[in-house]
C-alpha cells in the first residue's frame, strides 16, 4: 500500500502515553511466579469469556499461576496531541483519510453529507462514552463518542495471529469506520432496541450480522481505494483476506482450544468475514452490504 506522501486526517487525537497504571490479578494461594499473560493469549482470553458470558478475569486468572495484568482505570486525561510523527500513526491517519474520501462520495452519490469519525490512538487502556476498555479487546467503535479507538500494538499480535501487512492495517480500521456508518444510518440504534427483546442466541446472531456488514463497507471502502491507480498494491486485497480470516471466531475458538460453537459466535467465522468483505470490494454497492434481509 503507497500511503507515504498521501493526506492525513486531521480527525486523529493521539493519547498515547497517557498514564492508566494496572491492576494485577493472581492466582489466589500462588507465590513466586512473575509470568505474565501474552498479549495475544489475552486476546483470546478475553473473546472466549465474553462468547461464554462470564468475567473475562476469570479466564485470564486460570493460567497456571501466571499473574494476569489488566489496566486500571487512567488519571484524568491530559489534553490529546496531534497524530504522532512515528510510521504506525502516520499510516492509521492516512487511511482514515481515504476512508473520509470513499464515504464522502457514497454519501454524496445519495444526497446526503457524510460526518466522519475522529479515531483515537491509545496505548493499553482508554475512557471513552462507552466506559473505560482494555486494549486487550482490540480495535473498536463508540457510537456515544462517534470515535473510534485504536492502541496500535494491537497490529502486532494480528500479524502474530496470520493478519500481516499495511493492508491488514487499514481493513481493520475501514471495519471500525464502517461501524460508524451504521451509527450515522440508524443501524446501531434499530439493533439496541431490539437486543432488549430476544434472548442471547438471537442477540449473538445479530451481533455477527451487524459484524458481516462492517465488513462489507470495509471492502466498499476498498472498491474506493482500488480505484485510485497508485494508492493500492499487489498482494494487498489478500492481506485483507487474510485479515478477515486471522479473526473469525471459529478461528479464535480454534487457537483457545475450545470446538467451534456457532451459536455463540458474534462476529462471524473466518469464511463469513472474507466473503462479506469480497462483497462490498466487488460491488462498490451500498446495498449490497444488506446483512439482515
Amino acid at each position: 500500500m503507497r500511503w507515504k506522501g498521501r493526506r492525513k486526517s486531521s480527525n486523529v487525537q493521539d493519547r498515547r502515553g497517557q498514564a492508566t497504571g494496572q491492576r494485577q490479578f493472581r492466582m489466589p494461594g500462588r507465590s513466586g511466579g512473575r509470568g505474565r499473560v501474552g498479549g495475544v493469549f489475552a486476546i483470546i482470553a478475553i473473546v472466549v469469556a465474553l462468547l461464554l458470558g462470564v468475567d473475562p478475569t476469570q479466564i485470564l486468572n486460570l493460567v497456571g499461576g501466571a499473574e494476569a495484568v489488566l489496566p486500571a482505570p487512567p488519571e484524568a486525561p491530559s489534553a490529546s496531541r496531534d497524530v504522532g510523527s512515528d510510521e504506525g500513526a502516520q499510516r492509521a491517519a492516512v487511511v482514515l483519510a481515504s476512508t473520509e474520501d470513499a464515504w464522502n462520495e457514497v454519501f454524496q452519490g445519495a444526497g446526503s453529507r457524510y460526518r466522519p469519525p475522529q479515531m483515537v490512538l491509545f496505548t493499553d487502556a482508554v475512557d471513552s462514552a462507552c466506559g473505560f476498555t482494555s486494549s486487550a479487546t482490540g480495535p473498536f467503535y463508540c457510537p456515544g463518542d462517534n470515535q473510534v479507538y485504536l492502541d496500535l500494538g494491537f497490529f502486532r499480535e494480528l500479524a502474530r495471529m496470520g493478519g500481516s501487512g499495511d493492508f491488514a492495517t487499514a481493513y481493520v480500521i475501514a471495519h471500525e469506520v464502517g461501524h460508524h456508518i451504521q451509527n450515522l444510518t440508524g443501524v446501531h440504534d434499530q439493533v439496541r432496541q431490539l437486543r432488549s427483546r430476544i434472548g442471547q442466541a438471537e442477540s449473538n446472531a445479530l451481533s455477527v450480522r451487524v459484524e458481516l456488514q462492517a465488513d462489507c463497507y470495509a471492502g466498499i471502502w476498498a472498491f474506493h481505494a482500488a480505484r485510485d491507480g497508485d494508492f493500492l498494491e499487489t498482494g494487498d486485497l489478500e492481506e485483507g483476506l487474510r485479515a478477515a480470516a486471522a479473526i473469525g471466531d471459529d478461528r479464535l475458538q480454534k487457537m483457545a482450544g475450545r470446538r467451534v460453537q456457532p451459536e455463540s459466535f458474534t462476529h462471524g467465522s473466518s469464511e463469513q468475514r472474507q466473503e462479506w468483505f469480497t462483497r462490498g470490494l466487488r460491488s462498490g454497492d451500498f446495498a449490497t452490504c444488506d446483512t439482515f434481509n
